[in-house]
């Protein structure tokens, strides 16, 4: 598929490079005969390629990401691929300043601010937000086929007591917004002090934002009150955030539950430390 995908862009290519930490397609850096460096990604879906190729529509010019220098619709072995350009900097850590989580609060809420569009007919992006809970239940769901086989009968009875109670607490959803899904440290891209933008659209939906601020959390802003609080400043400019302190428990064991059956159909000797990681976070909700 990448041979094909480059005779189809018609690349001059020096060097490719896979990037590793990209889950949902392969995205490999390419460095051009002619000095530029350019992204060719390719999704492992039909669907996942739909929903990307509508986002870039939707954000373009709203919200900070690469531009599309071209598609390919693909053919029955390759489900299609992208020419992105290149993001300046590197992938966001705990270590940026607390000025970073608040560009990244901005740059969050500016993506939440964006409704179903009017004048778009949308056929990879699910309008999920009047059947939020139903939505979340079905995830949740869909997961626990997988994640029966990997906890103890005890734990994995526990879980699903625990999600049934925790799910009618919760408040009124908030949306209908454009939500990311995966927006993680490895999805945004900083250069120095300044946010460049954010990639990888294949899981977005619009639905309600609540669900979109637990692997923030998890992988940057627990780590330092100060990028919390810097973080919350930044989202507030845009549009109110809502009380993560309500949410997050839920989001964050839905999660971790979630990542455990992702684990076990990804190959769990392959994922085994991500496996741990949500195992750990896992037990430590249900103490």
């Amino acid at each position: 598929m990448l041979n094909q995908a480059i005779q189809q862009f018609k690349l001059n290519v020096l060097s490719i490079h896979e990037v590793e930490d990209s889950h949902s397609s392969t995205v490999y850096k390419c460095n051009l005969l002619n000095g530029e460096n350019i992204f060719l990604k390719i999704p492992y879906t039909k669907l996942k390629c739909q929903r990307e190729l509508e986002a870039y529509e939707i954000l373009k010019d709203r919200v900070s990401i690469p531009c599309m220098l071209d598609y390919w619709s693909g053919d029955e072995e390759c489900p299609g691929a992208f020419l992105l350009s290149e993001l300046k900097g590197q992938p966001l850590t705990n270590k940026n300043l607390p000025a970073v989580a608040f560009q990244i609060g901005v740059l969050h809420a500016s993506m939440h601010q964006i409704q179903p569009p009017t004048t778009i007919r949308l056929t990879g992006i699910q309008n999920e937000f009047q059947d939020w809970s139903n939505f979340v239940e079905r995830q949740f769901y869909s997961f626990a086929e997988d994640v029966k086989e990997v906890l103890d009968e005890s734990l994995y009875r526990q879980s699903i007591e625990k999600f049934e109670n925790m799910k009618m607490h919760l408040p009124p959803s908030d949306g209908p917004s454009f939500v990311h899904m995966d927006f993680r440290p490895a999805n945004i891209i900083v250069d120095e002090d300044k946010v460049s933008g954010v990639i990888d659209f294949e899981s977005v939906r619009f639905g309600s934002t609540e669900i979109d601020f637990t692997k923030l959390y998890r992988d940057y802003l627990s780590f330092d009150f100060s990028l919390y609080e810097s973080y919350q400043e930044g989202y507030n400019t845009i549009r109110p955030l809502i009380d993560l302190e309500v949410v997050l428990p839920f989001y964050q064991f839905t999660d971790a539950f979630n990542s455990i059956g992702w684990c076990k159909r990804r190959g769990i000797e392959k994922n085994a430390s991500f496996l741990m990681e949500n195992l750990s976070i896992l037990k430590k909700v249900l103490r």
